[in-house]
C-alpha cells in the first residue's frame, strides 16, 4: 500500500495490534485514542521521527526495522513509554552508531528485548556504564566550549581596552602637539583645538572602558610548554608562587595587549620564575624603537625571539634583525620570527653596528662605563683603557669570549634601554638635585654677603671701639686700692 500519514484512527479504542509495514510513512504521529493497542509494526517505511508513542498505556511491542531514524532525539517519546518491552530498530542508520546499544538500553530501562534479542542484566550495567562515561565526556566537552568561550569573549575585550588606551594616547599626544605648535591661519582668522570637543570624545572612551570591565580585562593561560600573558594584569603572575614542575616546563612566554615599558620591568623576576624560558613572542605590545631591545639582554638565556608586525611598528625597519642579533649577541640567537639565523647574519649586523656600540661607550665617562659591570668585568676595562687590551689580545678575542661564557661584551652593555617612567623619575630626580645644589648656593652667598657686611662694619667701628676699651681700662686702674678690692670680689663671687 501506499499510506504516507496516520490520521482518523482515534477512535479505534479497541484496536490491538496495527500493522503499517511496507508503506511511506515518514513520521508517526496520530496515535491518540488507541488505548488498547499492544504491537504496532512499522517495518519497511521511511520514518525519521516518532510522536505520540508514549500516550499509548498498553503498548509493548513496537517494529521500526528498516526505516530513516538517524537519532536518538528523534525517537526520545519512546523513553517515556512505561508499557514497552520489545523494540526494534535494526536496518537504520542509528544501528550503525558504536553508542546505539548503550544509549537506546540507558534511556529504556524497561525494555526486555532490543532487536530480536533478549537482554542480560550485564548489557544494561555495561551500557549503564558506558551511558555515564558518555555523559561525562559530553560534560567535559561543554565546559571545554564554555571556557574557550570565555577565552574568546576575554581576548576580545583585552583587544578593545588596548585600541581604547591607543586611541587616548595617540588623541592626548595629538593635543599636546597642537600646543606646542602655532595656530594655523584660515581665511584670515585662527584654527584653535576646542577644549569641548576633547572633553567629550574622553568622556566617550571612558563611558566605553566602564562598560567592558565587567569582563575579565586579563588573561594567563598554560598551553603545553607556552606560558600565554594577555593585558597588563596578567604580568602580575609573576608574583604567584609557581610550582617547581610548572615553571621548569614553560619554554616559551608569549606577551599580549602590554606595553613594552611594563614588561622590561618584570623581566629580572620573569628569569627566575622559568629558568628552562628561550623564547619569548610579542604581540600588540607597542615596539616602537630599536633601543628598546637593549632592555631583552636582561634575561640570561634566549634561543627564539618573534615579533609580530601587528602593534609593533618596530618590524617596519629594515635593519631591526640585524640590530637584535647584534646587541644580544651573547646569546645567540637561532631563530627571529620563525626564520634560522645564519652566520653571514651575524657577520652583517657586527658590521652594521660595531661602530655604534664603539662610539656609545667613547661617548660616555669613564664612571659610567663602570657602573655598568662588575668587579672582574670592571678590570678588565681598565684593562683595555690602558692599551694593555691591544698588546695582550684581551681585546680581539673580547667578543668570542663573552659569547662563549653568554656574557655581553663591554661596549655592547653601555647600549641599555630606559623606559618612559624611569626616565621621568631620573628627570625628576635631576630636577629636584638642581633645585637643592641652587637652594644650596643661594644661602651660601648669602651667608658670605653676610659675613663680609659684619666684616665691613667691624672695620669701620673697631678704631672707636679700642680707644673706649683702653679709655675704661686707664679709669678702671687708676685707683689701685679700688681696682685691687674689685678684683677680689670678682675672684669671691666665681667661687661662691
Amino acid at each position: 500500500s501506499q499510506i504516507t500519514k496516520i490520521e482518523n484512527i482515534g477512535h479505534l479504542s479497541e484496536l490491538r495490534v496495527l500493522n503499517l509495514a511496507r508503506n511511506l510513512l515518514t513520521i508517526v504521529e496520530n496515535l491518540n485514542g488507541l488505548d488498547s493497542l499492544t504491537e504496532l509494526n512499522l517495518r519497511h517505511n521511511q520514518v525519521s521521527a516518532i510522536k505520540d508513542v508514549d500516550t499509548l498505556p498498553c503498548l509493548q511491542r513496537l517494529f521500526l526495522s528498516f526505516n530513516n531514524i538517524s537519532s536518538f532525539e528523534d525517537i526520545l517519546c519512546l523513553a517515556d513509554s512505561s508499557s514497552l518491552s520489545d523494540i526494534t530498530l535494526d536496518g537504520n542508520p542509528i544501528a550503525q552508531e558504536t553508542w546505539y546499544k548503550h544509549t537506546v538500553l540507558h534511556h529504556m530501562m524497561q525494555l526486555r528485548q532490543l532487536d530480536m534479542k533478549r537482554i542480560t542484566e550485564e548489557e544494561r550495567r555495561m551500557a549503564s556504564v558506558a551511558a555515564r562515561k558518555e555523559e561525562e565526556r559530553k560534560r567535559e566537552s561543554h565546559k571545554q566550549t564554555l571556557l574557550k568561550e570565555k577565552k574568546r569573549l576575554t581576548i576580545c575585550n583585552i583587544a578593545r581596552q588596548w585600541e581604547i588606551q591607543q586611541n587616548r594616547t595617540a588623541l592626548e599626544a595629538s593635543l599636546n602637539q597642537d600646543k606646542d605648535s602655532e595656530p594655523c591661519q584660515i581665511n584670515g582668522s585662527a584654527a584653535y583645538v576646542f577644549p569641548e570637543e576633547s572633553r567629550s570624545l574622553d568622556a566617550i572612551l571612558s563611558s566605553a572602558v566602564q562598560g567592558l570591565s565587567v569582563l575579565e580585562s586579563h588573561l594567563v593561560e598554560i598551553e603545553g610548554d607556552t606560558l600565554g600573558l594577555y593585558g597588563a594584569g596578567a604580568l602580575e603572575c609573576l608574583d604567584r608562587n609557581w610550582s617547581v614542575q610548572t615553571a621548569g616546563i614553560i619554554v616559551t612566554v608569549s606577551f599580549m595587549f602590554i606595553e613594552f615599558d611594563e614588561i622590561v620591568q618584570v623581566l629580572a623576576k620573569l628569569k627566575m620564575k622559568f629558568p628552562n624560558c628561550v623564547h619569548l613572542k610579542f604581540k600588540e605590545t607597542n615596539l616602537v624603537a630599536l633601543q628598546q631591545f637593549n632592555a631583552l639582554a636582561e634575561m640570561h638565556r634566549m634561543e627564539q625571539l618573534t615579533v609580530d608586525p601587528q602593534g609593533n611598528p618596530v618590524v617596519s625597519f629594515t635593519l631591526w634583525k640585524y640590530y637584535v642579533l647584534f646587541r644580544l649577541n651573547q646569546f645567540n640567537l637561532q631563530k627571529i620570527n620563525g626564520v634560522k639565523v645564519t652566520e653571514d647574519d651575524v657577520v652583517k649586523a657586527e658590521r652594521l653596528f660595531g661602530i655604534l656600540a664603539y662610539v656609545a661607550s667613547s661617548e660616555l665617562p669613564h664612571y659610567r662605563v663602570l657602573s655598568l659591570f662588575g668587579e672582574s668585568r670592571r678590570k678588565q676595562f681598565h684593562y683595555l683603557l690602558e692599551g694593555k687590551g691591544k698588546k695582550s689580545g684581551v681585546g680581539s678575542e673580547e667578543s668570542n669570549d663573552n659569547r662563549k661564557n653568554g656574557g655581553e661584551t663591554t661596549t655592547r652593555a653601555t647600549l641599555n634601554y630606559m623606559t618612559k617612567d624611569f626616565h621621568m623619575e631620573k628627570l625628576e630626580e635631576i630636577k629636584e638635585r638642581k633645585t637643592f645644589c641652587q637652594t644650596y648656593v643661594e644661602n651660601l652667598v648669602k651667608e658670605a654677603a653676610d659675613i663680609n657686611m659684619k666684616n665691613e662694619s667691624l672695620q669701620k667701628l673697631w678704631p672707636q671701639m679700642f680707644i673706649e676699651l683702653v679709655r675704661d681700662a686707664v679709669i678702671e686702674i687708676r685707683n689701685k686700692n679700688s681696682y685691687m678690692k674689685l678684683c677680689l670680689q670678682r675672684i669671691t663671687e666665681q667661687k661662691q
